[in-house]
């Protein structure tokens, strides 16, 4: 097995360090959540790493194809045989013709896909060794393919509704700089010897600015994401960070709505395929992506572990909807914790849809202002100094 060097946080957040050996990166998140530590930064110490990382509608297209071709008899050795002839990405294709030799050699498909560290999600991986123990790997692809299925639409969507408001940014900042770089300055040249109002002179000053101290603005932008990479890579500042974006007006509670989405989808997914509720939510921890909330979960499986209920564990979460908590209590008092679960998910995912609906109205009218603003000092910082060269020959 491959060794791992991690530093982590226990009940204390006091920092902890070490070496342990573990089968993949999710083993030994849950040897270190055993333990009663939050891993923070882990790196593999002598295994090879994959660069590349199955996309969700991959995901979800593998799934279903080996779903559809099981559910018709096919074996997993032949399934994976087709899957690896299709049209697919080469580093794509590398992976699914290596986990076909594996395949063939007796290897589980679960371990196949194990065995390339972190291409495939953890969930997955996960679920279709659940699937491989209780002789229903076809079903639970068949459920995988459908959680990944929605994920990826959900990431769409969100997505193609954030896609105007960039184009709008990228448009202003490329309008912005052609009329200060190109426009201003040769109407400019014929005001040098005039008296300027301060707003013409503050544009001057600015066009200039950008006209010959550009690479500085460039080393300075670099220098900034530089910086920014390396500070999120610590992990007080990621955990600090993360908690910042929840209490962000508007873009917060659209966040809180995706997690709380994602933590229902997916613990649905495990806790119905029969993985223990305990391994279930040291999972669902893992693919949150919120490193606050996901350092929660320590207390929360031990919560759990010591007879609390889900649903008062959950309530102590700091990031996901107040709603949630009751309504998983809901469903603890039926018995239908899955379905429950199923429900929430499929609730917070139309919310998110609509909320980022609702914030893509408010950036559009908020740029448009901002471009109005910008073309305004333009035009007062062209048109004052015309007023005063009229007043000047008295026309």
């Amino acid at each position: 097995m491959p060794k791992y060097r991690f530093s982590a946080l226990d009940a204390s957040n006091v920092k902890v360090m070490g070496e342990v050996e573990a089968r993949d990166e999710g083993d030994l998140r849950r040897i270190l959540l055993g333990r009663g530590v939050f891993p923070t930064r882990i790196k593999v110490l002598d295994e090879k790493k994959y660069s590349y990382r199955v996309k969700s509608h991959e995901v979800s297209d593998f799934c279903r194809q080996l779903s559809s071709m099981m559910a018709s008899g096919i074996t997993v050795v032949r399934a994976m045989e087709i899957v690896k002839e299709r049209d697919n990405l080469p580093k794509l294709k590398a992976i699914f013709e290596q986990m076909h030799k594996n395949i063939q050699k007796g290897m589980a498909l679960s371990d196949a896909m194990r065995a390339h560290g972190n291409a495939f999600p953890l969930l997955l991986v996960n679920m279709a060794a659940s699937g491989e123990t209780s002789g229903r790997l076809e079903n639970v692809l068949s459920r995988m393919a459908l959680h990944y299925d929605k994920e990826h639409k959900l990431e769409g969507k969100i997505k193609s509704a954030l896609r105007y408001p960039k184009i709008l940014a990228v448009a202003t900042a490329a309008v912005v700089l052609i009329v200060f770089l190109l426009v201003l300055p040769e109407f400019f040249d014929m005001l040098e010897d005039m008296d300027k109002p301060l707003i013409t002179r503050a544009v001057i000053g600015f066009s200039n600015f950008l006209m010959s101290g550009w690479y500085l603005i460039l080393i300075v932008v670099l220098v900034l994401i530089v910086l920014v990479q390396y500070l999120l890579s610590l992990e007080k500042v990621r955990l600090a960070f993360d908690k910042s974006k929840l209490k962000m007006p508007v873009v917060g509670k659209l966040l809180r709505t995706i997690y709380t989405a994602r933590f229902s989808r997916t613990l649905s997914s495990l806790y119905s395929s029969g993985v223990s509720m305990i391994k279930s939510l040291e999972i669902t921890g893992t693919v949150v992506m919120n490193k606050y909330i996901e350092s929660q979960f320590v207390e929360l499986v031990k919560d759990v572990r010591n007879g609390e209920s889900l649903s008062a564990s959950v309530r102590k979460i700091d990031g996901f909807d107040n709603k949630l908590p009751n309504t998983i209590m809901i469903g603890e008092e039926a018995g239908r914790l899955d379905t429950m679960l199923v429900s929430t998910a499929d609730s917070f995912e139309y919310e998110a849809e609509e909320a980022t609906g609702a914030l893509v109205a408010l950036s559009e009218p908020i740029m448009i202002v901002v471009m109005g603003i910008i073309i305004m000092i333009v035009l007062l910082s062209v048109m004052l100094p015309m007023a005063g060269l009229y007043d000047t020959f008295g026309l």
